[in-house]
């Protein structure tokens, strides 16, 4: 799908605005569907006995202020069975007021007391109502309001990185991107079960539920806006089929792949992907190496685990390193990057960078802050 043919959004508030005074039937159908399937993190919310207490400490509040203000104007007041209004006689007229009970026994008769109940009372009353109803109203909020932060975040999320399946090849996944620094909010986990999309959402991040291999779902994850995605799904057939519906919607963006078998490494490849990791084969490799070397593991370990101790890192050649031999870098440089090509560190070509050069570098890593 082109750039032409995706739906615009406005940006910014007042499109959010707009969108809850009117909507097409289309845009309410594509929130709709967008409410269901997207999950946002997890906010942090008050325990509900907290929130209860709170309401009542707030009803209480207002009944105190009702009952002050009765009584500072008792004068204005007759109590047609006592006479004279006290303050129990205010705080019961405040009471059955603010209830809507109303049995008129006490009734406000000076102008003052008329002009207090239509100003102040009244407004009172209806803020008691709605702390009383605050569990409903905000039942009944809580859709507009995750309505609202899902188009919010669909209407400014461009650039990011979209991470289909929330396994152990995922999760390892997000994890380096976070460590290579790159913000929780701009990665978006698309997978097929629902506890797992929760549990995304618990970590911070937006999950879509759905089919990876249905556009559909991806449009949801603005896959079609993304610079980049990742694939890893469990089973290589999903994966291609995923890669396949990637690349039609998003043309430009860079496609990173995880299989088991190598035999399907030219089909991903085909069906749009610019890096294929054969998980098996890796595995054996690296298992082969500790056999010989138990060392040679360690580190390699150590370089797959990024930010403890050593890292691997892609960097831009510098003003004041062009023209100059790799071996003259401070960094350890083990490849050079000159276009679309991948020159190993013995190469005579890579003998002197170009400005326009990236490096591939082993340094130590940066702890954490």
């Amino acid at each position: 799908m082109s750039d032409e043919q995706q739906p615009r959004r406005g940006t910014g508030r007042f499109s959010i605005l707009r969108s809850l005074w009117s909507r097409t039937r289309t845009e309410a159908k594509d929130d709709t569907e967008a409410g269901r399937s997207i999950v946002m993190p997890a906010q942090g919310m008050a325990p509900p006995l907290q929130q209860v207490l709170r309401r009542l400490v707030m009803a209480l509040g207002v009944l105190a202020l009702t009952t002050l203000l009765v009584w500072f104007d008792r004068d204005g007041y007759r109590d047609n069975a006592h006479g004279e209004v006290d303050f129990l006689a205010a705080a019961y007229y405040a009471t059955v007021t603010l209830s809507t009970t109303g049995y008129g026994d006490i009734t406000p008769v000076s102008d003052g007391a008329r002009l207090i109940n239509i100003l102040v009372i009244t407004p009172l009353r209806v803020l008691f109502l709605i702390i009383l109803v605050g569990t409903t109203l905000e039942v009944l909020t809580a859709r507009t309001r995750h309505q609202v932060r899902i188009h919010r975040w669909r209407s400014r999320m461009r650039d990011h990185v979209v991470v289909i399946g929330y396994g152990t090849k995922g999760r390892h996944t997000i994890e380096t991107l976070i460590g290579q620094g790159v913000p929780k909010e701009k990665i978006v986990v698309v997978d097929p079960q629902k506890s797992v999309v929760d549990a995304a959402s618990i970590d911070g991040f937006v999950g879509v539920h759905g089919d990876a291999t249905r556009s559909d779902t991806l449009t949801r994850a603005e896959l079609q806006r993304a610079a980049r995605v990742v694939v890893a799904t469990q089973r290589d057939d999903t994966a291609a089929l995923v890669t396949l519906t990637a690349r039609q919607l998003n043309k430009h963006a860079s496609i990173v792949v995880a299989v088991r078998e190598d035999e399907n490494v030219p089909l991903l490849k085909q069906s749009g992907a610019d890096m294929v990791i054969t998980s098996s084969s890796a595995a054996g490799r690296l298992l082969g190496m500790s056999m010989s070397s138990p060392y040679v593991g360690t580190v390699l370990e150590d370089l797959l685990t990024y930010g403890s101790g050593l890292d691997l890192d892609e960097r831009p050649v510098t003003k004041s390193e062009a023209g100059r031999s790799p071996r003259e870098l401070d960094d350890l440089v083990v490849a050079v990057v000159r276009g679309h090509r991948v020159l190993n560190y013995g190469d005579p070509q890579a003998a002197t960078l170009e400005l326009t050069d990236r490096v591939i570098t082993i340094r130590q890593a940066v702890p954490s802050s």
